[in-house]
């Protein structure tokens, strides 16, 4: 069944659709209600964002995956900025997670920020299924998070052999994930209503 699902590029005309079905992937997963769709929304409208990697996943025609990429940056004791790739938001629709989607568009994407000619890619997420991926905790390339500070979800991915060799220092993504509560309260208004909770899987 999933050997029909197609990966493509996004484009102006899936925005909504991608959009919602964010919103629906992150509902309540980590925090009452979600602002990863607002995110995704906001991304697309800044000089970092990477539209070549900006991919949807389909399956009869109807968007079910997604995965989109900034450009970041790692400064080092020099103060000297190396460019790197932020990956997400990530979401794939409730009803087809699990079932290899994710995986198909981060293979895909991963391949082609590679022909692009990037270094390397850091994330936020679960090491149980990033490390799949080739995905290693970034302090095994001396990368801190901007507040100088390591965990197992601060990960980095090497492109290509050694190619995130000499750079090291701390990452900064995009001010675009800071989200401001006040215009994601304005954006949420354009769509259904869905009620927050307090789940197991927020963090605390």
């Amino acid at each position: 069944m999933y050997m029909n699902v197609h990966i493509r590029l996004e484009t102006p005309s899936d925005f909504r659709e991608t959009e919602t079905f964010t919103r629906e992937a992150f509902w309540d997963l980590y925090k009452p209600g979600c602002d990863e769709h607002f995110i995704v929304h906001n991304l697309r409208n800044i000089a970092a964002f990477v539209p070549e990697l900006d991919f949807v996943a389909t399956f009869d025609n109807k968007i079910i995956g997604n995965i989109i990429y900034s450009k970041a940056k790692v400064i080092d004791d020099q103060n000297i900025e190396h460019e790197v790739l932020c990956m997400g938001p990530i979401s794939v629709l409730p009803s087809y997670q699990k079932k290899g989607v994710g995986s198909k568009l981060i293979e895909h994407s991963t391949d082609k920020a590679r022909e692009m000619g990037f270094t390397g890619v850091i994330l936020f997420g679960n090491p149980d299924y990033y490390h799949r991926f080739g995905y290693r905790n970034a302090q095994n390339y001396n990368i801190t998070t901007s507040d100088g500070h390591n965990f197992d979800a601060f990960m980095a991915l090497e492109l290509y052999e050694n190619s995130l060799q000499g750079i090291e220092g701390k990452f900064y993504a995009d001010p675009v994930f800071v989200t401001n509560k006040n215009e994601l309260g304005e954006f949420e208004k354009e769509f259904p209503y869905k009620e927050k909770h307090v789940t197991d899987t927020q963090f605390k």
